[in-house]
């Protein structure tokens, strides 16, 4: 377990000028990390259920998002340098996603294109996602490409 910044943990009675940024804050303070060494596991996940939230409603009067409710529990343990885990840190970049389908189309399976990554940067740690956001982006973006494109095809023959 991590110690969290004061500055980070929500209080009752904090205020945000926009929803968004009510969201912005309560993404900072709630971390994961696993158990797990990422070396054994290559595609981890958060803990089911976790009880912590944020409860923020509007003050009409002062036109800003105050807090109302804090329920700090997590399910799992909440460690900052393992911040980049959780699903709104996770990005696959412009390169990332052009060697995802340019590997794809040349038939490597995705896990071995994530593991590819892990060995090029020094470990999945370091990277900016997990095995699973190469699955989804394989499964959403390329092969829905491929899709839209053969229909096009059809249509065009017809």
């Amino acid at each position: 377990m991590c110690d969290v910044d004061e500055e980070y943990i929500p209080k009752i009675g904090i205020t945000f000028q926009t929803v968004d940024e009510a969201g912005l804050f309560y993404k900072e303070e709630g971390k994961w990390t696993s158990e797990v060494p990422s070396i054994k596991k290559t595609n981890p996940t958060c803990g089911a259920n976790c009880p912590a939230r944020i409860y923020v409603h509007v003050d009409k009067k002062a036109r800003l998002w105050r807090i109302s409710k804090v329920v700090l529990h997590h399910s799992y343990p909440c460690c900052l340098d393992q911040a980049q885990m959780l699903a709104q840190h996770r990005e696959l970049i412009l390169d990332v996603r052009c060697t995802i389908e340019n590997n794809d189309l040349s038939g490597i399976k995705p896990r071995q294109i994530y593991q590819s990554f892990g060995t090029a940067v020094g470990g999945h740690n370091e990277l900016g996602f997990i095995e699973k956001d190469v699955r989804n982006y394989i499964t959403r973006e390329v092969r829905n490409v491929t899709a839209e494109e053969n229909a096009k095809e059809l249509e065009n023959i017809s």
